[in-house]
Parts: C-alpha cells; structure tokens; sequence
C-alpha cells in the first residue's frame, strides 16, 4: 500500500512537471526515506529514525541549492548589455553575439561562457515571470 502511494505521488510530481530538477541522489534518498519508513513501521524505530532523517536533510540541502539565486536581474542585463525593455529576441541576440566570442571551442573561458548562459536564462526566466501565458 505504500509504495503505491509513492507511486502516485511520483506520478503526480512527473506530470505536474515537479521533477524536472530531479536527479540520481535525490532517487537514492527518497528510496533511503521509504526504507526508513518501513524500518519504522515495523518496530526498529531507531534506525528507521536515522535514514528518515538523513534523507529529510537531504532534501532541505538540495532545496536550498535549487533556490539560490544564481545571478540578479541588473547583473544579467549589464553582462549581455539589453535594457529593461529587451525583448526575447534582443536576449537572444545579445547571448549569440557574446557567446561566440567566449565560447570554450573558440578560445574562451568555460566560467565566462558560463556566465553568459546563465544570464539569458535569468532574463528569460524573468520575462516569463512578469507576462503570465495564455491558457
């Protein structure tokens, strides 16, 4: 019976879209909570204790790296060189422009190239936060 709840609980998250950010050590300490939980449910309390609470940890750790703020808005926009009234296209274009500069391949820097991605998808993601999308 339980693990047809996680079952469903899993499929729900995958068709909702939630675990896009899901990766093989999120996978080990969600099969760590369960065994934990079957630990616990079947008297050997304490070290079904010790697993549910490694994997929790785990997932506040996990949590607080997913949501750390990588790069600001104004950074993103001073690193690609677009004002506030960019659009998608002009991002993009700012993106290409730099990137083929500072590529890896061409003779660039790695970090640098990766700075740049990492700042057209900030301004991406927050121009998909300020229009909301039709239904």
């Amino acid at each position: 019976m339980l693990f047809l709840l996680a079952a469903a609980i899993l499929g729900w998250a995958w068709y909702t879209g939630k675990l896009k950010g899901f990766t093989y050590e999120d996978g080990i300490a969600a099969v760590v909570f369960l065994l934990g939980l079957r630990l616990l449910t079947t008297g050997r309390l304490l070290p079904g204790a010790v697993l549910m609470t490694g994997s929790l940890l785990w997932g506040a750790h996990r949590r607080r790296q997913l949501s750390k703020p990588t790069m600001t808005v104004v950074e993103a926009r001073a690193l690609l060189g677009v004002d506030e009234a960019a659009t998608l296209a002009d991002i993009r274009a700012a993106h290409r422009r730099l990137i083929t500069r500072v590529h890896p391949d061409t003779g660039g820097s790695a970090e640098l190239a990766n700075r740049i991605n990492v700042a057209r998808d900030t301004l991406v993601a927050e121009m998909n936060r300020r229009t909301p999308r039709a239904s």
